[in-house]
């Protein structure tokens, strides 16, 4: 499966994002689509995931009630609304598609993701 992730930019504390993850190849039937981030000298952290098949979503405490997952079946494309930014939430972001049978608890984690996108820079200006 390839993975492309888009929709990153320069914006301002408060201002919102929505990024995308279109992906080909394979649908994630019975499997995460992750959101991760990274920022430089940091290992790269957990933002979010839903589940593919009904749609339950998680969240990391920095982003709840902030971001918002979501996905399209119909095009294969997971979503990641991001309102209320914070120059903290700078990073780039990468989407991840999960390995089969991944059970909640472990969703939260990289190593639960065998397909990345090539990320996309989101940064934000105080």
């Amino acid at each position: 499966v390839q993975l492309q992730a888009f929709g990153g930019g320069l914006v301002q504390a408060g201002d919102s994002l929505r990024l995308s993850c279109a992906a080909s190849g394979r649908t994630f039937s019975g499997r995460y689509m992750g959101w991760f981030r990274q920022t430089p000298g940091k290992e790269r952290e957990f933002v979010s995931c839903i589940k593919w098949s009904d749609g339950a979503t998680y969240y990391a405490d920095s982003v709840k009630g902030r971001f918002t997952i979501s996905r399209d079946k119909a095009k294969n494309t997971a979503y990641l609304q991001m309102n209320d930014l914070k120059p903290e939430d700078t990073a780039v972001y990468y989407c991840a598609g999960g390995k089969r049978g991944t059970i909640t608890s472990a969703a939260m984690t990289d190593l639960s993701y065998d397909s990345w996108g090539q990320g996309t820079l989101v940064t934000i200006s105080s």
